[in-house]
């Protein structure tokens, strides 16, 4: 599929970078489109820290370990167990260097962190088998929003067609706090807004859109596996919120118009 266009469709391959440049509103455009329609625009020219972004991001470790163990080899090295300030341990560190090419280094004890939790994950008898089950790791889907009209997309982490399922990896540092994280992070959002553009796709929703979170916190010496999925009510607020978003997008689209002021109260305790 060309970088320059993307018609309603399930695409499997479309390449990471094409997608989040490409066209078409996204579940996380809406978050910041959300808080002020301003910070969409200013998200799409901001300049960037390549420094900052080449940074080690735990969270995608984790994932691509578990569901793209291809992308882990060909995107991070584990560096040696080794101190660098020996003889010795410079010696091994140069040599592990030489070969380093671009990839992002994990330490000795990161790489160890991330391979341990990948096993818990697959020590849960049910999310070792979606893992495992035949399906689509960051599948693009494109569709039409029947309200607005507006070009829509989502990439869930691991679709599964023929059980009807779709997947998405959350990693938390608390696994106690990831309820509020659903609301904090608009998960309840992601999902019926997710689900809808696979319906449009398979012309039926989804029977499960399931999230398997994984601890990056050890808990009683073991990193916590849970798999969770949301309740009707919390899908409803989900699509209401979707929809709201998706119709202030459509006007700003059509006016050229982003606001961008956005207003704070005082806290309860300051009142």
């Amino acid at each position: 599929m060309s970088q320059g266009i993307a018609q309603p469709g399930y695409y499997p391959d479309v390449p990471n970078d094409a997608y989040h440049s490409g066209p078409g509103v996204s579940k996380s455009q809406l978050d910041l489109l959300h808080r002020s329609p301003a910070l969409l625009q200013w998200s799409r020219t901001a300049p960037e820290d390549e420094e900052k972004k080449a940074a080690l991001n735990i969270g995608d470790a984790v994932h691509a370990l578990i569901l793209e163990p291809h992308r882990f080899e060909a995107e991070y090295a584990i560096g040696p167990d080794a101190p660098k300030n020996t003889k010795e341990g410079k010696a091994k560190w140069a040599d592990f260097e030489e070969l380093l090419g671009d990839k992002t280094v994990l330490s000795h004890s990161e790489g160890r962190k991330v391979h341990l939790i990948r096993e818990s994950v697959m020590a849960h008898p049910h999310a070792r088998f979606l893992v495992e089950s035949e399906g689509d790791v960051e599948a693009s889907i494109y569709w039409r929003d029947t309200i607005t009209g507006e070009l829509c997309r989502c990439r869930p982490d691991k679709a599964l067609p023929k059980l009807g399922w779709l997947m998405d990896v959350k990693t938390t540092a608390d696994m106690g706090k990831f309820a509020r994280s659903v609301y904090d992070y608009r998960y309840h959002v992601q999902d019926p807004f997710y689900s809808d553009g696979y319906a449009e796709q398979f012309g039926e929703s989804p029977r499960a859109f399931l999230f398997l979170v994984v601890s990056t916190s050890i808990e009683c010496g073991r990193y916590p596996v849970r798999l969770f999925s949301l309740d009707q009510a919390a899908k409803d607020a989900g699509r209401f919120a979707y929809q709201r978003d998706l119709q202030v997008y459509h006007e700003c689209r059509q006016a050229d118009d982003w606001p961008g002021i956005e207003t704070l109260s005082l806290p309860p305790w300051a009142q």
